[in-house]
């Protein structure tokens, strides 16, 4: 969840930060107050585009900063891994990104300097957000697979599955790169045999590559180091330090015999004898590491010549020359039996393939089971939403093999009696698919691993006993989940286990939005329920949000 939340400079916002805990927040406010910029500094962080317009007038950059609780879910540090980016200190997630009105803008993640796809690959991890104007991920076809493979759990036989078919697509791409592999002349083939040959000749590990080089340092430089080691050995040994030091030892020892408070001077300098000697014998030892043969040195000449050659032709890394390395080694090995090579490929595609069927017959009959499943109860709780009439069916469709099995999943919806059931994405509008989507979330809440969920106008052209049953519900998702929704139903706003309240103050030069906390302030929320319910100066109002509020309880 997110527990601090940093807004400076965003669109009318100056400065703020939140303190911000689990469960369900609201969050209300006038028309035009500038609800959207909560939602909008989340967007940043989520890793969404932004339009540099969204910077405050008169500043530079605008910056958001989050930090987010991950409770222990090794799904964040395995991305973060994957990414390069630094792991999470304590559980914390540190996120930060500004927008600059001129130049390219930030992004950090940990404290590590990121890319906007990388921002958009953890959002992915933890928010979603619904409502218009946000990606609507339940329209996308791969997510409504993801919630019906979720409610079905089959993570772990996908995961089998899904190593399948990239073993089957592998074979299929050698395969294919045998067959089209064009013919070597002979000339061609005793030159590659021959490189293959001289890479095989050096070790290209990290170690060996490193200590070559570092031979091949001192052995070109043999002399010079000869000369400059023997200079450090003769002014540490008899004709420097070896002759001055033992009469500094015997001054120290007698400044000590005669004052006991230079003991510990005269110890210091004994050590100091003591490490010049050591420092001294070390010298020597890489001087007498110093070979005088010319046939060994001339070896190394020649292996350092092959890397170099190597590396400036497949270089620069050790990595790329052992790749390339085994590059060539699968192109002399397509020069034999070509047509040999391909069939047995081919085969071995083929038997992956057949058990890849049989995985996905299995895969498909447990999501047409939970598919029944999940609609059942999505239609259930859509009508609980204002529905009365609606219904929704999870289709699953036969559909060619894949890396998710061999099904098509939709998602089909109608809002009223009489219609067609038809692709959400055709027929829902943006409260709509809210509200449809908070059905799914709360039949998922127990599977669905999202910590933060954004929900905008959820409550959309419902009122009442309907606003109330929604409220319910988000309130009900919150036990499992962070969740925000912008509202303008005071049924929905008293539910809210915490309350913002969003402001937008103007005068003639400039205009502000400021975002406060009133959940501690019984008053101040029962002022903000009373205008939401028409009039904050109303005792009629007043005595109503009272009674949303002990209700709420």
């Amino acid at each position: 969840m997110i527990r601090r939340l940093n807004i400076r400079d965003l669109a009318l916002m100056d400065r703020t930060e939140l303190e911000l805990g689990s469960g369900f927040t609201v969050v209300t406010g006038e028309t035009g107050a500038g609800k959207s910029v909560l939602l909008g500094a989340l967007s940043l962080l989520a890793g969404n585009r932004a339009s540099k317009t969204i910077v405050r007038k008169g500043a530079e950059e605008c910056a958001v900063e989050a930090e987010l609780e991950t409770d222990g879910d090794k799904r964040f540090d395995e991305v973060l891994k994957l990414l390069d980016l630094p792991l999470c200190d304590d559980g914390l997630l540190i996120l930060k990104r500004s927008v600059h009105g001129t130049k390219a803008g930030r992004i950090s993640i940990n404290g590590g300097s990121a890319t906007l796809t990388q921002l958009q690959q953890l959002g992915e991890l933890w928010i979603d957000f619904h409502g218009p104007g946000e990606p609507q991920k339940l329209m996308r076809a791969e997510t409504q697979l993801e919630m019906l493979d979720l409610h079905a759990g089959l993570a772990a036989p996908l995961a089998a599955y899904r190593a399948g078919w990239r073993k089957r697509n592998e074979l299929i791409r050698e395969a294919e790169e045998a067959a089209t592999a064009e013919r070597l002349s002979e000339d061609e083939e005793a030159f590659l045999r021959s490189q293959l040959g001289k890479l095989d000749a050096l070790d290209l590990s990290e170690d060996a590559i490193a200590k070559l080089e570092r031979d091949h340092a001192r052995s070109s430089r043999a002399q010079e180091l000869a000369a400059l080691l023997g200079q450090l050995e003769s002014g540490l040994g008899s004709d420097g330090l070896g002759e001055v030091l033992p009469k500094l030892l015997k001054a120290g020892d007698d400044v000590a015999r005669i004052d006991a408070d230079a003991n510990v001077l005269r110890d210091r300098l004994n050590s100091l004898a003591a490490e010049a000697e050591d420092i001294r014998a070390d010298f020597a030892r890489l001087g007498r590491g110093l070979s005088g043969d010319e046939e060994a040195a001339a070896a190394l000449d020649e292996k350092m010549n092959s890397w170099l050659e190597f590396r400036r032709k497949y270089g620069p890394s050790a990595d790329m020359v052992r790749e390339k390395r085994e590059s060539l080694r699968r192109r002399l090995a397509s020069q034999g039996d070509v047509e040999a090579r391909v069939t047995k490929l081919k085969a071995e595609a083929a038997k992956v393939e057949k058990e890849l069927r049989k995985q996905a017959e299995v895969i498909n009959a447990t999501r047409t089971k939970a598919a029944e499943k999940l609609a059942a109860a999505a239609r259930k709780m859509l009508g609980s939403l204002g529905f009365k009439k609606a219904d929704l069916r999870i289709e699953v469709a036969v559909a060619e093999l894949g890396p998710h099995g061999a099904d098509a999943v939709r998602f089909l919806f109608c809002p009223n009696a009489g219609q067609d059931l038809l692709p959400l994405d055709q027929i829902a509008s943006s409260g709509e698919a809210a509200r449809v989507m908070l059905a799914l979330k709360t039949v998922l809440a127990a599977v669905d691993r999202t910590p933060v969920l954004v929900f905008d106008e959820v409550d959309a052209n419902v009122g009442g006993e309907i606003g109330a049953q929604v409220g319910r519900e988000l309130a009900a998702l919150g036990k499992g989940h962070q969740v925000f929704c912008v509202t303008h139903l005071p049924q929905v706003a008293a539910l809210g286990h915490a309350h913002l309240v969003v402001t937008k103050t103007q005068d003639d030069k400039s205009t502000t939005v400021e975002i406060s906390p009133v959940h501690g302030k019984r008053k101040d929320r029962e002022s903000e329920l009373a205008r939401m319910l028409g009039d904050r100066t109303s005792k009629v109002a007043l005595s109503h949000a009272r009674e949303l509020l002990d209700g709420a309880k």
